[in-house]
């Protein structure tokens, strides 16, 4: 649920020159083709997560479920920041006493929705991702992030239990042992660090960074998209289900795969010994 107030003062940077306007909204989507990419857009609070980003986040990925032209998501901040985590401290938006309710409205929908979209999703941790902002990292399925950023599960340095996905995933991408170094002592990761943990699956060069997470992005949203959201669906399920359901689950999302006319284009592709053409469908 949170890390910190969002520190005030901070120059505000821009993503891809799309930030600037300081009346702009805290939600930024782009769309560049088959690629929908949302852009936390409050850098001088280091994105810090307030009601209506939060609102507006839970609105925008609700839209992409609902729309066949995207495929491939991709989450990032503008600034020096991916996200800081819950805006404490705010007047206007203060931190209810129904904290568990709260984080129901706030973040449960957000974590679920993304985990369910039937594409891949990308974060590009652009900078610091902490508290909740390492949750909504967590919670996409491919993590790149910048040499120069860093993460933290800063929950238990103000007293409180990691939330929003966190303890859900930490276990299962770290391990047991690191998840409870890290939840526990809220120490900080950097990218090198985070990759050689299996965190993150690749890191850029803060100079190479947009233009690297656009590139990777639009590979992902040129492939099978029908098979690559049932692959992500069942590797997630693969990490509870038993083997018996997990083998079921496997031979009905191939049934389904083998339907398309990505299939049919991919099988014609390999017979005639050229690249693929996928349209997603």
């Amino acid at each position: 649920m949170l890390h910190n107030s969002g520190v005030a003062g901070h120059e505000p940077g821009a993503h891809g020159g799309a930030v600037g306007d300081t009346s702009a909204q805290p939600l930024l989507i782009e769309r560049s083709g088959s690629v929908t990419t949302l852009v936390l857009n409050r850098p001088a609070q280091l994105n810090a997560i307030d009601r209506e980003l939060s609102l507006a986040l839970i609105e925008a990925v609700r839209k992409v479920a609902g729309d066949d032209g995207c495929r491939c998501l991709v989450l990032t901040g503008a600034g020096r920041a991916f996200c800081s985590g819950q805006a404490l401290g705010s007047v206007d938006d203060p931190l209810p006493s129904d904290i568990e309710g709260f984080i129901h409205e706030r973040y449960t929908p957000l974590v679920l929705g993304l985990q369910s979209l039937p594409i891949p999703v990308v974060a590009g941790v652009n900078g610091l991702a902490a508290g909740a902002g390492l949750s909504l990292a967590l919670a996409a399925d491919i993590r790149i992030a910048a040499t120069s950023a860093w993460f933290s599960c800063a929950f238990a340095q103000i007293g409180l239990v990691p939330d929003s996905g966190a303890t859900y995933f930490l276990s299962r991408y770290l391990g047991m042992g690191p998840a409870l170094h890290y939840a526990l002592t809220g120490e900080r990761i950097t990218a090198e660090r985070a990759l050689e943990l299996g965190l993150v699956t690749k890191t850029l060069a803060p100079e190479d960074f947009h233009l690297g997470i656009d590139e990777f992005a639009h590979d992902l949203a040129r492939g099978a998209t029908t098979a690559l959201g049932m692959t992500k669906l069942a590797l997630y399920s693969g990490a509870s289900a038993g083997l018996e359901d997990q083998l079921a689950l496997e031979a009905k999302f191939q049934q389904a795969a083998s339907e398309t006319k990505d299939f049919h284009e991919g099988l014609a592709a390999f017979r005639e010994k050229r690249p693929p053409h996928f349209t997603g469908n």
